[in-house]
């Protein structure tokens, strides 16, 4: 039997305005090399200035992850070249990063919570964009310089679920405190997965493997297990110290298989030392006060849905997974509805529906206030549980967002009259007198029946809880 080993470096882009080291902008989406200037182009004689934005939104994160947060760090160059990094080195933080020793809680697979311990936190910039078209290679530099924070975990995971399970917890993180839009597609939250295994019991670790650039929660996981299958079966094999060695490979979505990409380069390799353009990173207490405003973080948020607001832990993860999800949830609380009925129409109901159409909670037709009123009827009666998914539906159809034109259109008012309720049921009663003697004799479940009789001849309009109270008045 073997343990499985997994640690992740995780790239986070910062929503700064600027890059890194000098004024260009990060919006990087526009004509190729037009975002650019003789900073990040290293051109001779240019000066790095640093990003005070971005220094704070690192500090906000090392505060969210009960980190140390250093009031004074370095910046290194760490050599290597590529085309897509003209300086033929990469600005980073290896001696001393302004993050250090962090923590991120996870459900384990056992399901008890695990610790996930956080290496360090450190500042780089990023690389410009090869494309290559046939024989033919070319570079925009328009995101070179772009501020990156690489957020390093130990090696504490030990499935691919729970790397998935954390990798999950920090994009909802980063997101929330507002220092990243975490967009997988765009590149703006990227990892690299370091795999390894061992024999249950054994200390020391095996071989680790890096799996580079990985942009999507499945892919890691299809990643991580591909390489857990590969070096299993290259220990089972007895060929484990030939194909297993440290590496850094690639991951094919299409094929679903890890490929070698080079020879997983040692900190000597890369020549690292103390950036000499650079004077030592030393924050003020004005920045330490404006990194330290925090918003409601996610843990915080589960334990009070779930203590004050009575909801279910599997509810109140899936509420405070996003951001925007909770903060339209509690919309739905401020304006009336009770906990209980916003869980189920948000979960069941309203994202039911965004989901199959590819929308998310941002783009939704229906406003938490509009959900929140269309709950209101549910609860003085206006309208069922039916009635209100009929007006969701006809919302998500429609421009409407009049809920009363809606209901009164679509003939859905519930009829809650007595008068009107009884002249029904005794009809009912009337028409099946032998059911109604069955009934008294003992047969209970007759009861549904005449309930679903009544709601019949009404064709849906009566209130159903008036219908049980009358009917059990009438039928007693």
């Amino acid at each position: 039997m073997f343990e499985v080993v997994i640690g992740l470096e995780v790239h986070v882009q910062l929503n700064t305005k600027t890059k890194l080291f000098c004024s260009c902008a990060t919006s990087f989406a526009e004509q190729q090399n037009t975002n650019t200037c003789p900073t990040c182009l290293a051109l001779p004689g240019a000066l790095p200035v640093v990003n005070k934005e971005a220094v704070i939104k690192a500090m906000r994160f090392g505060y969210a992850i009960n980190a140390t947060v250093n009031e004074t760090s370095f910046f290194d160059r760490k050599s290597y070249f590529y085309p897509d990094s003209p300086s033929a080195y990469q600005i980073t933080q290896l001696y001393k990063a302004v993050v250090k020793d962090g923590e991120l809680t996870i459900d384990g697979d056992d399901g008890k919570e695990k610790t996930i311990t956080i290496y360090q936190a450190h500042l780089e910039a990023d690389a410009g964009k090869s494309m290559h078209e046939g024989a033919i290679s070319k570079v925009d530099l328009n995101r070179a310089g772009t501020p990156l924070l690489e957020i390093v975990s130990g090696p504490d995971m030990r499935s691919s679920d729970e790397a998935v399970e954390y990798l999950k917890k920090l994009h909802s993180l980063v997101r929330y405190i507002d220092i990243s839009d975490a967009n997988m597609q765009e590149g703006s939250f990227r990892c690299d997965v370091n795999v390894s295994i061992r024999p249950k019991g054994q200390k020391e670790y095996g071989t680790r493997v890096e799996i580079k650039n990985i942009n999507s929660f499945k892919f890691v996981k299809q990643a991580a297990d591909y390489e857990i299958n590969r070096q299993i079966e290259a220990w089972e094999d007895g060929v484990y110290e030939d194909e297993v060695w440290q590496e850094t490979r690639l991951f094919d979505s299409e094929s679903g298989k890890t490929k070698s990409m080079r020879g997983k380069e040692e900190a000597a390799d890369y020549r690292y030392f103390p950036d000499p353009d650079l004077r030592p990173v030393i924050v003020t207490q004005e920045m330490i006060d404006e990194a330290k405003k925090i918003p409601e973080l996610p843990d915080v948020k589960v334990k009070r849905y779930i203590d004050e607001l009575k909801i279910k832990k599997v509810d109140a993860l899936i509420l405070t997974a996003q951001k925007e999800l909770a903060s339209y949830f509690e919309g739905i609380i401020a304006n009336g509805a009770s906990a209980k009925l916003a869980v189920t129409w948000l979960i069941s109901e309203l994202l039911g529906r965004l989901n199959k159409l590819g929308l998310n909670i941002e783009n939704s037709p229906v406003t938490s206030e509009t959900l929140a009123n269309l709950i209101a009827k549910i609860e003085d009666g206006t309208i069922s549980g039916k009635g209100a998914k009929d007006v969701l539906d006809f919302m998500f159809e429609n421009e409407s967002y009049d809920i009363d034109a809606i209901i009164e259109k679509l003939g859905l008012k519930q009829v809650s009259d007595d008068g009107a309720i009884l002249a029904i049921i005794d009809d009912i009663i009337s028409k099946n007198e032998d059911k109604v003697a069955e009934y008294k004799a003992g047969k209970e479940k007759l009861f549904g029946f005449f309930v679903g009789q009544v709601m019949k001849a009404s064709k849906g309009s009566a209130n159903p809880a008036k219908v049980n109270e009358l009917l059990k008045q009438r039928l007693s």
